[in-house]
Order: C-alpha cells, then sequence, then structure tokens
C-alpha cells in the first residue's frame, strides 16, 4: 500500500499539513523541492478556501513532480490546482463535482463512468479505488480514475475524456495528506480506501 496520511481536520494551517509532509519517507530525500507551504500559499493565492487534500504526483502530465491541492472555498466550491513541485508555480486549474450527474458535468458528457472505468481497467488492469468528476476551466468534464495494482505501493492517477472516452492524461501518486468527506467508486467499482488506515 502506498504511503498515506490522514489530515484530522482538513480544515488544518498551511504550517500544520506542512508538517505531516515533511514527515513522509517520500519526502525525505526530495531536496530539489519546494516545500509544500509555498505550492500551498500559491494556491489561496488564486482561491482562499479550506484544504481538503494534497497528494504528491511523482510522474505528472507536466513531467514534473506536482503537488495536487484541493480546496474548498466558502461557496463550497471544490478547486483542484496542479503546483509545479520543482517552482512551486500552479500550472493547471479545474473544478470538481460530486458526482456525473452533477449539471455542470452531465450536460457535456457523452461517456458514462462505467464507461470509462472499463476503458481503464482494460488497459491497466488493477483495481479502481476512486473516482473524481472533474471540470476543466473550458468546461470539459473528466474522470479522474486512480488505480492501485497488487505489488505496487503508488497508485496510478488515470484521467478520462468524458466527451471522447480517451485517456488524456496518466500519473503516479505517491502519498496524499487529508481525505474528501467520502471518497468511493461508483457503483460498479470496489472501493480500496480505508478512511483511518496508514501504511508503507
Amino acid at each position: 500500500m502506498r504511503n498515506k496520511f490522514i489530515l484530522s481536520a482538513a480544515l488544518a494551517p498551511a504550517a500544520v499539513v506542512m508538517g505531516m509532509a515533511i514527515a513522509s519517507p517520500a519526502m525525505a530525500d526530495a531536496d530539489d523541492l519546494v516545500p509544500l507551504d509555498e505550492c500551498l500559499e500559491a494556491a489561496q493565492d488564486i482561491h482562499m478556501g479550506e484544504f481538503v487534500k494534497v497528494e504528491y504526483l511523482s510522474l505528472s502530465p507536466a513531467g514534473v513532480p506536482t503537488y495536487e491541492i484541493e480546496i474548498r472555498d466558502d461557496n463550497d466550491v471544490e478547486w483542484e490546482m496542479m503546483c509545479n513541485a520543482r517552482t512551486g508555480d500552479i500550472y493547471e486549474l479545474e473544478t470538481e463535482v460530486d458526482s456525473a450527474q452533477d449539471e455542470a458535468f452531465a450536460k457535456n458528457a457523452k461517456i458514462t463512468e462505467d464507461d470509462a472505468i472499463m476503458t481503464v481497467t482494460a488497459r491497466f488492469g488493477g483495481e479502481v479505488v476512486e473516482v473524481e468528476y472533474e471540470i476543466e476551466t473550458d468546461g470539459s468534464p473528466t474522470y479522474e480514475i486512480d488505480v492501485s495494482r497488487d505489488g505496487q505501493k503508488n497508485e496510478f492517477k488515470v484521467e478520462v475524456d468524458a466527451v471522447t472516452g480517451d485517456i488524456i492524461e496518466l500519473s503516479v501518486e505517491e502519498w496524499q495528506i487529508g481525505q474528501e468527506p467520502s471518497e468511493e467508486v461508483g457503483d460498479n467499482a470496489q472501493s480500496g480506501r480505508s478512511s483511518n488506515s496508514s501504511g508503507t
């Protein structure tokens, strides 16, 4: 199992999140990375709100190590930002909704969640442990599907275009701090996460 750190309150200040991140094995030898709180401050500069979770991606679509930061603002909108872990710059911004039935997602989606999951498992195998529903800045909906494979400690994050059904991004997640209020996959996928476990 990948390293996992549970943030007891997703509202914790950046300093607390930073302290937990430094304790993680994945960060211990990462001398070329900026401090996590630098990326957290950059995210808050774009959208103020409560931190929901942070994930560290050793492999990202941008080709650089990345902190994926999720913030919920005062209007209960959840923002996902990708921060270059070497420079501290935010290079991607998306919103996240609760389900594929959300109007903002469903109005443009043509591919069902089940079909997206089938595409990912046919390509990569493994077990689906989470599905997120994201909306790009141009309004395009995408499924972000996390997959765990036997014998591998890290999770693969696979993004599927909800309009075309194509796989458009692949990332490798090393660790996570915090957790969504409810992290679960669709009806036909098996949940692989525990809300209060940690391990390597």
